[in-house]
């Protein structure tokens, strides 16, 4: 019987981490953890969630895009939007009073990556495998199929693609056994935060240490002199080997996984995050200055569509072995291609929720194969870590065939809200999702809705108020 979309709901979930300092940085600085959620509904009991990400205010008015562009799947029947994906994405973006508003960018953008993300989660549901797992297990010609290829092929083809794909295609089984068995690389954010006391970074990253970390990321651009302090106080304890977990020895500073990343004795890489807040010259300068603290890279050093200013900031730090990365911020896969043709970063960092969804993160993981360059997904906020998981599989098993160079961030925060959260292995590894019907892994507790949609949740409604006199009052 054929399964058509029925309609759908959304919700504006909003998070008070900005009460703990949570996500702060030089350009955030006051962080609502917030999640723009969509369920689509069928003529059966299927059903697919997806979300995007802000940090609080105007979590509301991306709701109201999601709405518009979810009514273009109404009374679609589901097998024939699956069977072809990324013409199906080609279909969700071409609305010509919605794409004015865009066209590929801001508000319309992220809404329609809440929306293709919630149609990816239910072609997983449907087929009882997780996202990943439905990704690579499909054949290299389906999956270039799924892929959102417009405006991009000065940079790779349909063609090129496909013989890239086939290329890996007899390893996967080998690789999707290896990292179920070791997890995927991660690094933690959690402890670098501006917000925090050096009090707190120290304890956090000493527990982040005993986790089985090595990559650590730390906020910078505020105060100079303020981040050298910080920066050397991480330093401290992640390349003393008194603080290693019990067993553990120090790691190859000069490894095939670490070589090119300033690591420490401990073989322990530390990365910086500027947030954009710097002009180009402002970046080169302040990052020269951070030298002694020996990062792999700096990561959003300016604006995020300036892709000559990222070019120049890259080519000023060679000298000094730092890298230069960026991405949670490009807003199409237009962006990526510049980056990547202008060999302006180091590091490719997508976003599951600032690209409009599975097609399009699939078009910038093919594309960075292709120029060699690392991936290493954004995941700081709600719900993005239980997305990347999924991206980073499939990049290291069907698309790139490689992992041990990359990192995926890893953000301790609010996982409890989501019925399938990610989860970390004793050695600092995401462990890989498994379950037959948690399709991309975004959906959400009904409790956790009720309580925190704003502005008639019971939080927000009734506990507000008195939670923030409680901070103050501390």
């Amino acid at each position: 019987m054929s399964v058509k979309i029925t309609g759908y709901e959304t919700h504006d979930v909003r998070f008070p981490t900005s009460l703990t300092g949570d996500g702060t940085d030089a350009m955030n600085t006051d962080c609502d953890y917030s999640s723009a959620y969509v369920t689509l509904k069928t003529s059966s009991d299927l059903v697919g969630h997806g979300m995007t990400f802000t940090i609080g205010r105007g979590n509301d008015i991306v709701c109201a895009a999601i709405r518009e562009v979810a009514e273009r799947l109404v009374g679609k029947d589901t097998e024939e939007l699956f069977a072809n994906m990324g013409q199906t994405w080609d279909y969700l973006c071409s609305d010509p009073q919605l794409r004015w508003i865009g066209p590929e960018k801001g508000v319309i953008h992220i809404a329609l990556g809440a929306v293709d993300n919630a149609l990816w989660d239910m072609f997983a549901r449907s087929r009882k495998k997780p996202l990943w797992k439905l990704v690579v297990d499909m054949t290299p010609e389906e999956l270039v199929n799924a892929t959102a290829f417009r405006y991009i092929t000065d940079a790779i083809t349909k063609e090129e693609a496909l013989t890239m794909l086939r290329a890996k295609a007899a390893a996967k089984a080998e690789r999707e056994a290896h990292v179920r068995e070791v997890g995927y690389p991660a690094y933690v954010t959690s402890a670098g935060w501006l917000g925090y006391s050096d009090e707190k970074i120290a304890r956090l990253t000493k527990e982040a240490v005993q986790a089985g970390f090595n990559h650590f990321k730390m906020k910078v651009g505020a105060d100079r002199n303020d981040d050298l302090r910080r920066g050397k106080l991480i330093r401290s304890i992640i390349d003393d080997p008194q603080y290693l977990p019990a067993g553990h020895k120090p790691r190859d500073p000069n490894g095939p996984d670490l070589a090119g990343k300033n690591a420490g004795p401990t073989g322990s890489v530390l990365m910086i995050d500027a947030n954009q807040v710097w002009d180009v010259p402002q970046a080169i300068d302040y990052v020269k200055s951070l030298e002694p603290i020996k990062p792999w890279f700096i990561e959003e050093p300016t604006a995020p569509d300036d892709i000559l200013g990222h070019a120049a900031i890259r080519k000023a730090l060679k000298p000094y072995n730092i890298g230069v990365a960026t991405g949670e911020h490009a807003h199409n896969r237009m962006v990526f291609k510049q980056l990547l043709q202008a060999e302006a970063i180091d590091v490719c960092q997508i976003d599951s929720c600032r690209l409009a969804g599975v097609s399009e993160v699939l078009s910038v993981l093919l594309m960075a194969a292709k120029f060699g360059v690392t991936v290493c997904p954004h995941a700081g906020g709600v719900g993005l870590c239980e997305y990347v998981i999924h991206l980073s599989l499939i990049d290291y098993i069907a698309i790139s065939g490689s992992m041990e160079r990359n990192v995926l961030e890893f953000v301790d925060h609010l996982h409890e809200h989501f019925i399938h959260p990610c989860s970390i292995n004793k050695n600092g590894r995401y462990n890989v999702p498994n379950a037959a019907d948690e399709g991309y892994s975004i959906e959400m507790h009904q409790s956790s809705i009720e309580r925190y949609e704003f502005p008639k949740g019971a939080y927000w409604a009734t506990e507000h108020e008195a939670a923030k006199a409680k901070i103050r009052a501390t």
